[in-house]
């Protein structure tokens, strides 16, 4: 009985929904937005299309869930490569050559010649206690008082000469350098190394003899690609630095060929 009298009551409760939901509202019919408006009430829930979430996605989830640009990363590569350039060790470096070009590229060609005699030494000697500092000191000397300030002029003597930076230019720089600037620093490495060890004028030319031509030899098959890098992409203000970065290895090689024993002369 009682389930009986429950189905009828919901039967007449949908009915009267129904009728209440299609039927227009007593009173004014002129007014469609009222009857638009129920009216709606079903067909917004069965129907619409979910509206878009007023929900604000902070930039770091943003970031997170889409994953960095290339923009954005070249941005903050930009930004913290020109940070360093303003306020770091290159900042500076790049400061006190143009502050002091011949101090500052001297003392950096005689910075690379030591860590270059001291590789050389430690490459050949059995044992890191035999280093040979006056030897190292020599080197040092060398690279601060001959091979630096040579660097500074030789290379805005080339630019002056050859401003263009194009690929002829380019060989003919490389030409330059092969054939007059190199062979005149080895020769000028070798006698003042010799003339410091204490080496009379004919060991310092049966020297040259021995070993100059190996060594220019052995610079050809390596510095034309360090001088075309150098002349072909590198600023002015930079190329003694470029440079001397290339000698490293360079130098130890040099090294090595200075220390060899003297030439002995046979007298008449």
């Amino acid at each position: 009985m009682s389930g009986l009298f429950l189905n009828n009551g919901s039967r007449c409760a949908h009915r009267l929904l129904l009728h209440h939901l299609r039927a227009p509202p007593s009173g004014d019919l002129s007014k469609p937005s009222m009857w638009h408006a129920r009216a709606y009430v079903r067909s917004h829930l069965l129907t619409s299309k979910p509206r878009k979430s007023s929900l604000r996605v902070s930039p770091t989830v943003s970031f997170l869930l889409s994953g960095p640009s290339a923009s954005t990363i070249a941005a903050a590569s930009s930004a913290s490569t020109s940070s360093f350039l303003r306020n770091g060790f290159v900042g500076w470096y790049l400061g006190m050559i143009e502050a002091r070009p011949v101090l500052t590229k001297s003392l950096t060609a005689a910075a690379i010649f030591a860590a270059a005699d001291i590789s050389s030494q430690i490459t050949t000697l059995t044992s890191p206690d035999n280093l040979d500092l006056v030897r190292t000191l020599r080197m040092a000397g060398y690279g601060m008082i001959i091979l630096g300030p040579s660097l500074h002029f030789w290379f805005n003597f080339v630019a002056r000469i050859l401003p263009k930076q194009d690929m002829i230019t380019t060989l003919k720089k490389m030409f330059l350098g092969q054939t007059t600037y190199g062979p005149l620093m080895t020769a000028a490495f070798f006698s003042v190394n010799a003339v410091l060890q204490g080496e009379t004028r004919g060991e310092i030319f049966a020297r040259l003899k021995r070993d100059m031509i190996p060594t220019v030899k052995r610079g050809f098959m390596y510095w034309p690609v360090c001088d075309f890098i150098t002349f072909k992409f590198v600023p002015v203000l930079l190329q003694p630095l470029v440079c001397n970065s290339f000698s490293f290895l360079w130098t130890i090689y040099l090294t090595y060929m200075a220390s060899l024993q003297k030439v002995s002369i046979q007298k008449n």
